[in-house]
């Protein structure tokens, strides 16, 4: 038996890369999927891909009516939501000394605003309709530690493995189940823009950032969106019930906690 069969999923920033991967993941486990993404056409495309169990959903995690429309959206078409996963998420990093506002604001807008909202609608609306639910939140494994040139990306994902805690602790008496995934280093397209900015900030060339960190993974690569999706599934699935405010790492042994 499949097993998110007839479960409704919202999955924020899922128009391509880890997020895609869990769509794909809890279609396959018999879920209906919200494809949600700021970018609406690409979305689409990626729903399209998917199949028909997967639908676009617009979603800008820094504004609430956008928030507040799309859990309205998968209400409509699924009859309630059941899976929430928090994906999107926006990285920089720089030297202390020239870190911006702009930068921190962008941030912690999406990054944890994003995150406490949008789990704050999901919870109201599974709530609502009393069948509890689960919520899964990306955290990371920069959330675990500090590191000179990513102060603030660290400090929202720290912050996003608090508020697992806090929400999972308060939700569960509504059947509410609050994790979080930590990931180490993921390959995907992403890290070309992540390798530029240390090769600016430590004068490498490009690609020997993303060489030397795959190379110090215990497991000995980095990850791949792949690696992740059996924790994301066994996260939204019944398996989990008695699981409650965890942050799990998925990080080929980079963080031991």
């Amino acid at each position: 038996m499949k097993r998110l069969a007839d479960k409704s999923a919202l999955i924020t920033g899922s128009a391509r890369g880890i997020g895609r991967a869990f769509a794909e993941a809890y279609v396959r486990e018999g879920a209906t999927v919200a494809i949600a993404d700021v970018n609406v056409e690409r979305a689409d495309a990626t729903a399209r891909e998917i199949g028909p169990a997967a639908y676009a959903v617009r979603m800008d995690v820094t504004d609430q009516a956008s928030i507040d429309a799309a859990i309205a959206a998968v209400e409509a078409r699924t009859g309630g939501l059941d899976i929430l996963v928090n994906n999107a998420a926006l990285f920089d990093l720089a030297p202390i000394v020239e870190i911006t506002r702009a930068s921190y604001d962008r941030l912690f807008a999406v990054n944890v605003a994003g995150t406490l909202f949008t789990l704050q609608a999901a919870a109201r609306s599974m709530i609502a309709r009393g069948r509890g639910g689960k919520i899964i939140n990306m955290a990371s494994q920069a959330g675990r530690r500090g590191e000179g040139l990513v102060a603030v990306y660290c400090a929202t994902k720290a912050a996003v493995i608090s508020l697992t805690q806090s929400a999972g602790l308060d939700l569960i008496r509504h059947r509410i189940n609050v994790n979080a995934i930590a990931p180490g280093v993921v390959d995907g397209e992403h890290w070309d823009g992540v390798d530029a900015l240390f090769a600016k900030y430590e004068h490498r060339p490009i690609g020997e950032k993303k060489r030397l960190v795959g190379e110090a993974v215990p497991y000995g690569r980095m990850g791949t969106a792949e690696d992740l999706v059996g924790m994301a599934v066994f996260l939204a699935s019944a398996e989990s019930d008695y699981v409650v405010a965890q942050t799990y790492n998925v990080d080929g042994g980079n963080w031991m906690s």
